[in-house]
């Protein structure tokens, strides 16, 4: 017999499988002997209470033996010999536009900019010991794209725009934990995630696709209103080639060469509303004591604690994004004379500080003029102010939480993991006022929410402005194909459709199963 239940422990029993089985039975009127396995399908906290809980759903085989897979196998066969469709960007939606290409047949040939995700890694370490950014291997360009060096985190709101138990498969199949199955908040972890990238992108090349690193898309190749391929030049080589087929651009939200390729060549496309703000950075240990509503902290039990925070100010949100518990910030330029920051955590999210994006909504209004790219200019803006602040290095321009809210310089900082260091600076004072107003009101209400949150022990971070694409290309809502050129899919993130890993995703797969569509009806 097989049963599923919905339960309620504390911490202690659900970290321990004998006692989690024994309550099982006990609660349910049967012989935990006969319990021959227990599977856990979700997982959550509740902190609401000083008394924690987690809350579970479990399966239980009572006389039974379990199936040996714990996820759902797809299958690539080879299409080495089929239609072959170009895929600018190697980040989740192209990655996965990529898999789902070979599932329908089709023979996807990825091209990055960036390096592999090893020797991309080797260029990361650099930022931080030569205070210089190599504009083509970063943390947002290279395999994997921006969420690969950015926590992998898998939470996404997006329930109705596709397959996301799907996504979380794949992901288990290409060596994730299984974990992210059933927790409420998945997450596979900076430290893991680069092989889960690498495995996938073995499966691509195993189908019988390509791969081409350090390959930069420089235009489209257009017959009439229809794409039929682009022109790449080789990064090492400097030598251009073309790739013929139609494109699924999934280049990521930083490809600003690409946005400003599609202004100039007239391609639709429309400002899009972003979230600017700072970076902000708790010691770990403080985070846990306000959410788990002890002094102890999170005890031997429980994972670093989470915070999400939302409140509204003059019209405009001010929100808490990309939280890392455990984890530390990162250096997230793309380029020269720009500073921004970001976060991501390891697995096991063990670090000493606890950090997230705290952002304001800045919608395309907000900016004045009709030129598509005024949110970029924007948001460029204040990466350039944030470098010069930071005497035009990496070194992130920083103050104190507390200092910030009531305007006066922090003459000293505390610890931070951000490792190209810190200098203070008076981010109340040069940060836009729109934004740093409404930062101020929110961290007020932040601090009234959450007892101990608004603490100079916090320290502010600048600047985050990568929180989503700040333009969006258009494309018609049924077919997902621009809404002129035919045989151009803009996909993910990048393109303004999604918002992460698992919602670019999503969107790159819509986009491979309409260009699928698209190719049977030519």
């Amino acid at each position: 017999m097989v049963s599923e239940y919905q339960i309620r422990v504390q911490p202690y029993i659900a970290a321990n499988e004998r006692l989690l089985r024994e309550w099982v039975a006990e609660h349910n009127g049967f012989d935990v002997r006969t319990l021959t396995a227990l599977r856990i399908l979700r997982r959550s906290i509740d902190a609401r209470q000083r008394t924690i809980f987690i809350n579970l759903k479990v399966r239980a085989y009572i006389n039974e033996q379990p199936g040996l897979d714990e996820y759902v196998v797809t299958h690539y066969p080879d299409v080495s010999e089929y239609t072959k469709v170009i895929v600018v960007g190697a980040g989740p939606g192209g990655l996965f536009a990529a898999l789902r290409l070979i599932e329908l047949g089709l023979c996807p040939v990825v091209l990055e900019r960036g390096k592999d995700v090893h020797e991309r890694k080797k260029d990361l370490a650099q930022i931080a010991k030569t205070q210089q950014v190599d504009a083509e291997s970063n943390y947002c360009f290279g395999e994997g794209g921006a969420g690969a060096y950015s926590d992998g985190k898998l939470y996404t709101r997006s329930k109705k725009r596709g397959n996301i138990e799907k996504i979380l498969n794949v992901f288990c199949q290409h060596g994730a934990s299984t974990n992210i199955l059933a927790d409420a908040h998945p997450h596979i972890g900076t430290d893991r995630l680069p092989r889960v990238i690498e495995n996938m992108r073995n499966t691509i090349l195993k189908s019988g696709g390509e791969v081409h690193f350090q390959t930069k898309m420089t235009h489209f190749i257009l017959h009439g209103e229809q794409v039929v391929g682009c022109v790449c030049r080789n990064l090492v080589t400097s030598s251009e080639q073309e790739f013929r087929g139609p494109v699924i651009l999934a280049t990521g939200h930083s490809a600003r060469d690409v946005y400003r390729y599609l202004a100039d060549a007239k391609i639709e496309i429309e400002a899009k509303g972003i979230a600017v703000g700072v970076r902000l950075e708790h010691p770990a240990s403080l985070i846990d004591q306000i959410q788990y509503h002890s002094k102890q902290g999170r005890g031997k039990y429980l994972p670093a604690a989470e915070y999400s925070f939302v409140t509204q100010v003059d019209g405009r949100g001010v929100y808490s994004f990309c939280m890392c518990p455990g984890g530390f910030v990162i250096p997230a330029a793309t380029d020269k004379e720009q500073i921004v920051v970001n976060g991501m955590s390891p697995s096991n999210r063990g670090g000493q500080w606890s950090n997230s994006g705290m952002v304001v909504e800045t919608r395309a209004e907000d900016i004045e003029g009709e030129d598509p790219l005024r949110v970029l200019a924007f948001q460029e803006q204040l990466e350039r102010d944030c470098w010069q602040q930071g005497n035009r290095k990496q070194t992130a321009p920083a103050q104190r939480m507390a200092d910030f809210v009531n305007k006066r310089l922090s003459f000293d900082l505390p610890r931070s993991s951000y490792a190209p260091g810190l200098i203070s600076s008076p981010l109340h004072f040069w940060l836009p006022s729109s934004v740093s107003h409404r930062l101020q009101e929110g961290f007020k209400a932040f601090g009234r929410q959450s007892h101990g949150f608004l603490t100079n022990e916090a320290v502010m971070i600048g600047v985050e402005t990568r929180t989503s694409s700040p333009l969006r290309i258009l494309r018609d809502d049924a077919t997902l194909m621009h809404i002129r050129l035919q045989g151009l899919f803009p996909c993910g993130e990048g393109a303004g459709y999604a918002g992460g890993i698992v919602s670019a995703g999503v969107d790159g797969e819509r986009c491979a199963e309409q260009c699928a569509q698209w190719l049977e009806s030519q």
